[in-house]
C-alpha cells in the first residue's frame, strides 16, 4: 500500500488508460477522483467496484474539460473529498482525422482543448497545493505522437507534442519541491478508442477484424502487441514511489518500439 493517505485524480478515467491507471493507484492504496462521461449507472459500478475492492475511497466528478471552469471544480471536488490532491494524471483525450486542408476548425478548437488545454488547467489548479505540502505527482498522458507524427492527425499530433512541452516546463518550475512532472507516451493501446479505428480500417479495406488489427500494428508497433491499460498503470505507480523521486521533466515511451524507428 504504497500510496496510502494520497489522493488521486485522474481525468477520462471511466474507460480505457484512464480506468486502467486509477485501479492501479487504487491498488496501490490511493483514494481516487474519476471522471469522464458514461452510462450513469455503468460509472457507479465502476466506482463503488474500485473502493469495494481496494478499500480506498473512491469518488466521480462528470467535469467536461473542454470548459476550464469545469476543470476547476473538478479539482475543488478532490479537495473537498479528500482534503488535498497528491497525484494528477492527465489522460482525458479526443481523436479526429482528417487532412489538414480539410480539418473542421471545431474538432482542431474540441482537440486542443480537451488534450492539452485542460492539462494546463488541471495543473495550473493543483499545484499550490502540492507546493504547500513538499510532494506531488503529475503525470501526463501524451502519445508516441507526442514524438513523432502520422498523416491526417494534425491536431492530436500538435496537442500530444505540446504536453510534451507543457511537461518539461512544469518540472523545471517544480525542480527541487518535491514535485515531478512526467509524460508517458504510449503507442497503439486497445481502447475504446483505438478499437474504433480498427473498426474503421476493417470497413474501408474490406478487412475482417485480426487482420485490421494486425495492419494497425504492423505500420507503427514493431512489437506486433498493444500496451495494456494495466501496465500504463503500474507505471503510472512506480513514478509515484521514491524510486522515480528524480525522474521529471522525462517523456516516457511505452509503445513497442514505435519511436525506436
Amino acid at each position: 500500500m504504497t500510496l496510502k493517505g494520497k489522493a488521486a485524480v485522474v481525468t477520462g478515467s471511466t474507460s480505457g488508460i484512464g480506468l486502467g491507471i486509477a485501479r492501479a493507484l487504487a491498488g496501490a492504496g490511493a483514494d481516487v477522483v474519476l471522471n469522464g462521461f458514461g452510462d450513469a449507472a455503468e460509472i457507479e459500478t465502476i466506482r463503488a467496484g474500485i473502493a469495494t475492492e481496494f478499500g480506498v475511497r473512491a469518488t466521480y466528478h462528470g467535469a467536461d474539460l473542454s470548459k476550464p471552469d469545469e476543470v476547476k471544480a473538478l479539482a475543488d471536488h478532490a479537495a473537498a473529498e479528500f482534503g488535498r490532491v497528491d497525484i494528477l494524471v492527465n489522460n482525458a483525450g479526443i481523436q479526429h482525422v482528417a487532412p489538414v486542408d480539410e480539418f473542421p476548425a471545431e474538432r482542431w478548437d474540441a482537440v486542443i482543448a480537451i488534450n492539452l488545454s485542460s492539462v494546463f488547467h488541471g495543473t495550473h489548479h493543483v499545484l499550490p497545493g502540492m507546493k504547500q505540502r513538499g510532494w506531488g505527482r503529475i503525470i501526463n498522458i501524451a502519445s508516441a505522437h507526442g514524438l513523432v507524427a502520422s498523416a491526417n492527425k494534425s491536431a492530436y499530433v500538435a496537442a500530444k507534442h505540446g504536453v510534451v512541452g507543457l511537461t518539461k516546463v512544469v518540472a523545471l518550475e517544480t525542480a527541487g519541491t518535491g514535485i515531478t512532472c512526467n509524460a508517458i507516451c504510449p503507442g497503439w493501446v486497445l481502447t475504446p478508442l483505438v478499437q474504433k479505428q480498427i473498426d474503421a480500417l476493417a470497413a474501408n479495406k474490406g478487412l475482417s477484424g485480426d487482420e485490421a488489427r494486425a495492419e494497425l500494428l504492423g505500420a507503427k508497433q514493431p512489437s506486433g502487441d498493444f500496451v495494456t491499460p494495466e501496465q500504463l498503470g503500474a507505471f503510472a505507480v512506480f513514478l509515484c514511489t521514491p524510486a522515480a523521486a528524480q525522474i521529471t521533466g522525462s517523456a516516457l515511451s511505452m509503445d513497442g518500439g514505435w519511436t525506436a524507428q
